[in-house]
């Protein structure tokens, strides 16, 4: 059995206080945007959370475990502080006064190094709760209500406001979860029915995570704890100063089945939130703060559909995770709404001086998301970006979505040659130190990148993957914990690698199946272990987001399959750059096989799958997406369901699709290749930010020569106009 229940609860806010209850969501803004020291968590441990969520009870558990003394409000300050029990001064204040006189009182308690279980009112009190969490580090035991409620009962609690007032018990849960969230250091998702040993434990580990804090390490240097980067320097930097990518230096949480069972009916950013903020030390980034940043990002003003990422049905055992509902119309935006408030949060957090240049290659979608995200989400900081684009290699409403943006210190140039080429001038400048010496002292800037070399791009892109799986649970597909197949259009290889790492996090993937085109260099590695440039060209194909040959993200994946061996990973991209080949052993082959497998499909099997799918489905897919659901199809188990991603809406490859379709659009414009394409399908609805997008007037129309010299220079005169 739970401890008694003490705290007082306050339902209806009285005008008389009102301002003192406003939920608690910016209480720690000003502790925890930087990412420095830990010394802030390591005074009390505060429990908190609804009447009934079993703090009083884990406070004694958990006391013994760190060799603290357990102190309960109610008991031990709040009665001693009033010289009477609670319900006297319940009954002498009367209810619409209590939670005033309760947060006064706490005001005034200052002990330290002690677990602490606060009341259930406690963070109703806002300038109470500011002072206690300043004294510790706070954990939000976030309790099932239904758990709640019926511990409520069998304990015949009745001291809780808003009972008799007609209010029922889950409204009133409901109304106080707004004053947790926002409050707390830590959150701790309590499984249905779970005992309080299990809390404990949980609890005691976030403490010790909180502790340890691993930070991010290079795929190339086996850092020194010392040495290891945290969050916002990982953002900042974006590449590793040795040519690495950063990764992080554990392993990422285990979601248990009980926990994504808690997810299952919450909304997209409150299961962006619960993920991101086990991955993210909240000395890097404060929960309060990341979760202002994902309601931004994920709202319905940036996004059509008011599910975010939905998984829609597509056929038989098949599902489409729809990832094109965002401003650009491609899986891009699910990071790239968010990873740009990251950017300039870390920059603001630096208090530094210096501006940065965010440098991006794209093969046709990052470009446009990178972009929005800075021009929607900037926030006045220093930061200029600088796209470079294959001018042959991406398609007519790609570049016009593109060329066309408007806003404050952004330039898009093309570049005569491909995305590789693209990719390579971006890596070359991060390792120019000529160039990094210019720019620091011409113009007082650094670089970085946007694309999914960058941690902050990855991160997001988990969420989906998880969510996906979610879904199908909410929808009766499947019963939580059984496997699923998931199908991906892959070229730099970051959405499949967010796969994998939702993988490691507990989603039951039985196969990650990657999609290439005639492109198929993954495919091919995939199959053999070997990584062949060597007598290689580049096709260019209608799905030109996935037109690469060198697969960026590819290797964070081989250092983690090579247990973390920065000095195989270094001797593999060596030999890759400088013979155009490497191999990694049988042993790590096999590993390997356990999860992925992989094939590619060609320009006219893409054209038939579009024609078939349509006219047995009325859904219209867009190339890439044409891709995976045509090797899908060759992996397709009936009794396992498969989520393909969908990762683009059909409108940014219009007159491609139209063609396949056998429409003549000869000497018509997109507007009229849209219209017609829109009337041709059931769905998806058009995408209408996209739709108005081809009508605006182009404003970047510079390209370039395919010589690296000429980039630089252009690096070099565009972080002058920042």
């Amino acid at each position: 059995m739970y401890g008694m229940i003490r705290g007082i609860s306050r339902f209806k806010c009285q005008p008389i206080w009102r301002n003192l209850l406003v939920p608690a969501t910016v209480v720690k803004t000003p502790y925890y945007c930087t990412t420095n020291s830990n010394a802030r968590f390591q005074d009390n441990v505060i429990l908190m959370g609804s009447p009934g969520s079993g703090k009083t009870t884990v406070g004694r558990l958990l006391g013994p475990k760190l060799g603290m003394d357990v102190l309960d409000i109610d008991d031990h300050h709040l009665e001693s502080f009033w010289g009477m029990p609670v319900s006297e001064k319940l009954a002498e204040v009367g209810s619409d006064s209590f939670i005033e006189e309760e947060g006064k009182a706490l005001m005034e308690f200052n002990e330290r190094g002690k677990v602490i279980s606060l009341t259930g009112s406690n963070p109703m009190y806002k300038p109470a709760m500011d002072h206690i969490a300043r004294t510790g580090t706070v954990v939000f035991l976030d309790t099932p209500s239904d758990d709640i409620v019926r511990r409520l009962e069998e304990m015949r609690v009745n001291r809780i406001v808003g009972q008799n007032d007609g209010v029922t018990m889950e409204s009133i849960l409901k109304y106080r979860q707004q004053f947790y969230e926002g409050s707390y250091d830590i959150r701790v998702i309590v499984e249905e029915n779970e005992n309080p040993e299990s809390i404990t434990n949980k609890v005691f580990l976030a403490l010790s995570r909180l502790k340890m804090k691993p930070g991010y390490v290079s795929t190339r240097q086996n850092s020194k704890p010392e040495a290891r980067k945290s969050f916002s320097d990982v953002i900042l930097k974006g590449l590793a100063p040795d040519g690495g990518l950063f990764v992080p230096g554990s392993c990422l949480p285990v979601l248990s089945i009980g926990e994504m069972k808690r997810m299952v009916d919450s909304k997209y950013p409150q299961r962006a939130l619960q993920i991101l903020e086990k991955c993210i030390h909240p000395s890097d980034l404060h929960p309060s703060v990341l979760s202002t940043f994902v309601s931004r990002a994920y709202s319905n003003d940036n996004f059509e559909c008011f599910k975010v990422f939905p998984v829609r049905h597509l056929d038989n055992n098949q599902y489409l995770l729809e990832l094109f509902h965002g401003p650009t119309a491609s899986f891009k935006d699910a990071a790239l709404q968010l990873m740009p408030q990251f950017f300039v949060n870390a920059l603001k957090a630096s208090k530094t001086t210096t501006k940065y240049v965010i440098i991006v290659a794209t093969s046709g979608d990052t470009g446009g998301a990178v972009l929005d995200g800075f021009i929607r989400h900037e926030g006045g900081a220093d930061v200029g970006v600088l796209v470079l684009y294959p001018d042959d290699g991406i398609s007519d409403v790609q570049k016009q979505q593109m060329t066309a943006m408007a806003g404050r210190n952004i330039q898009v140039i093309g570049v005569r040659g491909d995305f590789d080429v693209c990719q390579s001038f971006v890596k070359r400048a991060f390792k120019d130190r000529a160039l990094e010496k210019d720019l620091m002292v011409d113009t007082n800037c650094k670089l970085s990148a946007a694309n999914s070399i960058s941690w902050g791009r990855l991160l997001p892109q988990i969420v989906y993957h998880v969510s996906s799986y979610l879904d199908l649970v909410q929808n009766d597909v499947i019963q939580l914990g059984s496997e699923v197949d998931l199908c991906i259009p892959t070229g730099n290889f970051g959405n499949i690698l967010a796969a994998y790492y939702s993988k490691q996090m507990g989603v039951p993937y039985r196969r990650l199946i990657c999609a290439s085109n005639s492109n198929n260099i993954l495919t091919d590695f995939i199959k053999t272990g070997t990584y062949d440039l060597r007598n290689r060209t580049l096709h260019k194909t209608t799905s030109p987001a996935i037109d690469i040959l060198v697969s960026s993200n590819l290797e964070r994946y081989l250092y983690h399959l090579s247990g973390g061996s920065a000095d195989f990973i270094s001797e593999c991209f060596t030999n890759l750059e400088s013979s155009k080949h490497f191999s990694i052993p049988e042993k790590m082959i096999s590993a390997m096989k356990e999860l992925f497998v992989a094939d590619w499909c060609s320009e006219e099997e893409v054209k038939r799958t579009i024609q078939s799918t349509l006219d047995k489905t009325g859904y219209l897919l867009d190339p890439h997406t044409a891709v995976a659901k045509s090797v899908g199809d060759r992996f397709n188990v009936k009794d396992c369901p498969m989520i393909i991603a969908s990762t683009a809406h059909y409108s940014k490859f219009a007159p491609d699709v139209a063609r396949f379709l056998g429409l003549d659009i000869e000497n018509e414009q997109l507007n009229e290749v849209f219209d017609k394409l829109k009337d041709m399908c059931a769905s998806p609805v058009m995408h209408i930010p996209l739709q108005q997008s081809i009508e605006c007037p182009q404003i970047h129309t510079k390209v370039l020569n395919s010589t690296y010299s000429e980039v630089r220079e252009e690096i070099k005169t565009f972080a002058r106009t920042l």
